[in-house]
């Protein structure tokens, strides 16, 4: 119940309005997102690959409706992909990119030629394009348009969400030779005829889909934070005789710190999911869903003088 009252909470543009105005902390929002231009974002890929973390880069945005602002998005990305190959951290960072920033719900062959954009300056970085994955609805476009990118970008990464009924399905279809798969729970509210509701039917869907992209010949990234998962990623990988170079743990900014330092440091590649830009509050209200917790947290920062 509570996850639906702050998913419903991200979409209000009232209450977007009231958090925007009110005193919120800065070091609750640092603590989840990186910052709001491409220098903040450089500088925390920075820092992550000296502790031995990889990064993927999310400049915060989605649902565009203005084809300006799809260019505006391609446009920083192109700018984030420079700065990255310039300051020599294309090895340790790649980017992922939503394609309803770059106008998928305007024409999906727009967002297409913008995400296109986006690999090519990405290959001449020598870096990588993961596409994020968004609401059930856009589903079946989102996967078409990496097939796609994937004819020419073989490396081209794909987001496949555990509390969705097919996913198991597109996990089998999709760990083929050079895939790259994010496997993550899922963010947005649903309906029961195609996602599961319930936290313990999405934990076991989760480890169904481990199963079968480890069984694959792609290369798994199992983002989550449950302790749980972790150690059955790790035993699954072992059961299908995987090295730790042939897969990897994704986390979030901000989460669980000292697990993602573990991780690496028992030479697991541990990738850190950063958002950057000034369109934070989806994003960080998304957040809150996953973990109610921060809730607290949160409505707290909203009355306290930052």
């Amino acid at each position: 119940m509570l996850r639906s009252v702050i998913l419903a909470a991200a979409r209000s543009s009232k209450i977007e309005r009231l958090v925007g105005t009110a005193p919120v902390s800065r070091s609750l929002v640092r603590r989840y997102v990186a910052g709001e231009t491409t220098a903040h974002a450089i500088a925390a890929t920075r820092a992550l690959a000296a502790d031995g973390l990889l990064a993927t880069l999310d400049y915060l945005g989605e649902d565009t409706v203005v084809v300006e602002q799809a260019d505006a998005t391609r446009d920083e990305y192109l700018s984030l992909l420079a700065a990255l190959k310039g300051e020599g951290l294309s090895k340790s960072a790649e980017v992922s990119v939503k394609l309803s920033a770059l106008g998928q719900r305007l024409d999906a062959d727009l967002a297409y030629d913008r995400a296109r954009e986006i690999c090519v300056a990405a290959a001449d970085a020598g870096t990588t394009v993961t596409v994020d994955m968004e609401d059930h609805t856009v589903t079946d476009s989102t996967l078409e348009i990496v097939h796609r990118l994937r004819e020419e970008f073989e490396l081209t990464g794909a987001v496949l969400q555990a509390y969705l009924r097919r996913t198991e399905d597109d996990c089998k279809t999709h760990a083929v030779p050079d895939s790259r798969i994010r496997l993550c729970k899922g963010a947005y509210k649903e309906p029961e005829s195609v996602a599961y509701q319930r936290s313990l039917d999405v934990d076991r869907s989760y480890v169904r889909c481990i199963n079968a992209l480890m069984a694959g010949d792609g290369y798994p990234m199992l983002a989550t934070h449950d302790p749980r998962l972790i150690e059955i990623g790790i035993d699954r990988a072992r059961w299908y005789d995987r090295d730790k170079d042939s897969f990897e743990f994704q986390m979030l900014y901000g989460i669980r710190t000292s697990e993602q330092l573990r991780l690496a440091g028992e030479g697991y590649r541990m990738r850190v999911y950063v958002p950057y830009g000034d369109q934070w509050y989806g994003y960080l209200m998304r957040r809150m869903a996953e973990r109610p917790a921060n809730l607290a947290v949160f409505l707290r920062s909203l009355w306290t003088k930052s």
